[in-house]
């Protein structure tokens, strides 16, 4: 398995903290929020590489935080080229660029370098080798008046995804779908048939959300909880509340 973090974004929500400083390394108690990610991964999920795209007003200090990190697992970092918000790829087409940058042809776990969570991604990482499908994460959320802000399924009792749907105005069930994937190798390459059909990009769900009506997708239960740093009062809150990985 290669694990990709999507660390591109510009995180306007944030400025002025974000406005010359990537999100992702950005630090939560004693480490970094990608130091988190990464410890984790290496430990838990074994990876023969983790791959972190970002974009190119940022990339020289993720090549920095590389040459410091102490992760046991390598590491590359990937430059997308953009220079902006305005010119930012989206989720799905830096997941391809990494791809093709990267010359990816294992099972690939990808997540958003802009959360911390109380639990293992070992567990996904071996729910995975259960199904031997494309997976992804689900949690029960309260739908409230307005557009949802993030994707939600609807699943089977097999945890088969039945429909996904990226940032519904009108929600069709209360599972939500954090931004944490392992893609089946053989899934790779329908990420540019989805593209040339004219899936969205913006959002990294948007592929899922193509490719479960393509194929068999299923969704875990997630074990704990994400903290997803937003805007500055939630970086505020999460600096006070974190407590680190607690299950393993």
């Amino acid at each position: 398995m290669t694990c990709l973090v999507l660390a591109a974004g510009y995180a306007t929500r944030l400025y002025p903290l974000t406005k010359n400083f990537p999100k992702p390394l950005l630090k939560v108690k004693e480490k970094t929020v990608l130091d988190w990610l990464v410890d984790d991964i290496a430990d838990s999920c074994h990876p023969e590489k983790i791959a972190v795209i970002t974009n190119h007003r940022f990339a020289h200090f993720f090549e920095t935080w590389k040459s410091e990190s102490k992760s046991s697992c390598p590491i590359q970092i990937i430059d997308d080229q953009t220079t902006d918000n305005d010119n930012r790829l989206g989720a799905v087409m830096d997941i391809q660029k990494a791809i093709e940058k990267a010359e990816i042809e294992d099972d690939l776990m990808v997540i958003a370098g802009d959360n911390v969570l109380d639990f293992s991604l070992g567990s996904f990482a071996r729910y995975f080798h259960q199904k031997h499908t494309t997976c992804i994460m689900r949690y029960q959320f309260t739908p409230s008046n307005g557009p949802c802000p993030y994707g939600v399924c609807s699943c089977d009792e097999d945890d088969k995804v039945l429909d996904m749907e990226e940032k519904p105005a009108i929600p069709k069930s209360d599972w939500a779908v954090p931004p944490f994937y392992i893609y089946a190798r053989k899934d790779l390459p329908l990420i540019c048939k989805a593209i040339r059909s004219g899936c969205e990009v913006d959002a990294p769900g948007s592929f899922i959300q193509w490719l479960c009506r393509q194929v068999p997708v299923h969704a875990m239960k997630m074990p704990g909880n994400r903290y997803d740093i937003g805007n500055l009062a939630s970086y505020e809150k999460i600096q006070k509340e974190y407590k680190g990985i607690l299950t393993i």
